[in-house]
């Protein structure tokens, strides 16, 4: 991998490096400790399925020929069920993407009340508590991987359109498909909304960090912008500082790190109230634009 690009990337962040927080974020080895441990496994148990959810992800091929087939033989009873019967294990697939979301949101609330608790600082919170930090940077990760995979693939949204059209259809017949068992009305709703995005799952993050600061109206919302900007800062400083990246062992960790910072940029953006863009904003975000 070349990294020829970084350098305007990195600039997202404000140009005071000397402010920032030095230390380095054991992104490959970090452990638990007693502290964290309970925390951690909840965690855990979450993303030891986010390898499997991308692969399956990105084995989806969907039913587009069987759906243009049908579509185009309204009349042949043979082509619909072969349609149908294609769709349906789809549909049941990208359910489990989308309940996948949802403790993902979980997870990140947890993690967001462990890293932003009085008395501690973002920043020693990220240094004292490196396991947790490196389960935030692994939902981070997870989350820009399978948003890409999915804007990726139309077939997506097309499968899922095709389903929910035929499900009208029949109850206006008063049919009840056996599917409905599985996926009902309400969830198909749900699930409707959630792949409308472009970016499903950075809009599960955004929306949970949103809804951990509202939540939590005792919390100054600093405590959670202030645990993203350091988060980014970090990463920024491990990514330019020789000494830090020359303690990874592989140059996808460095790209991971990258991800990171960008996963975090754009939450920081969602939160704050004038978001990272804005010109009061911490964030030098103009620097990041080739001229």
């Amino acid at each position: 991998m070349r990294f020829a690009g970084m350098g305007n990337l990195l600039k997202v962040l404000t140009r005071e490096i000397e402010n920032y927080p030095h230390f380095f974020l054991d992104f490959e080895n970090a452990q638990p400790t007693d502290g964290e441990r309970e925390v951690w496994n909840q965690i855990s148990a979450v993303l030891q399925d986010s390898e499997s959810m991308l692969a399956d992800l990105q084995a989806y091929k969907g039913a587009g020929q069987e759906i243009r087939d049908a579509i185009q033989n309204p009349n042949d009873i043979q082509l619909q069920e072969k349609a149908w019967n294609s769709v349906c294990p789809l549909v049941v697939r990208l359910k489990r993407f989308y309940e996948f979301s949802l403790r993902l949101e979980k997870a990140l609330q947890s993690l967001l009340e462990s890293l932003t608790c009085p008395p501690y600082t973002p920043t020693q919170h990220l240094e004292r508590e490196q396991a947790l930090a490196k389960e935030f940077a692994e939902i981070l990760h997870f989350t820009l991987r399978f948003d890409e995979l999915k804007m990726r693939n139309p077939a997506i949204q097309n499968d899922f359109s095709y389903y929910r059209r035929t499900i009208s259809r029949n109850r206006i017949n008063n049919m009840h498909l056996d599917i409905e068992n599985e996926v009902n009305n309400e969830m198909a709703n749900r699930m409707s909304l959630f792949y409308a995005e472009a970016t499903p799952m950075l809009k599960t993050l955004s929306n949970a960090t949103t809804h951990f600061v509202s939540e939590n109206k005792t919390l100054p919302i600093e405590n959670t912008t202030d645990c993203l900007s350091t988060m980014a800062s970090v990463c920024k400083v491990m990514l330019e500082t020789p000494e830090y990246r020359s303690r990874f062992t592989s140059e996808e960790t460095l790209m991971f790190c990258m991800r990171v910072m960008v996963g975090v940029i754009i939450l920081y953006d969602h939160v704050h109230p004038v978001g990272a863009f804005s010109k009061t904003s911490k964030i030098d975000w103009h620097a990041s634009v080739p001229r």
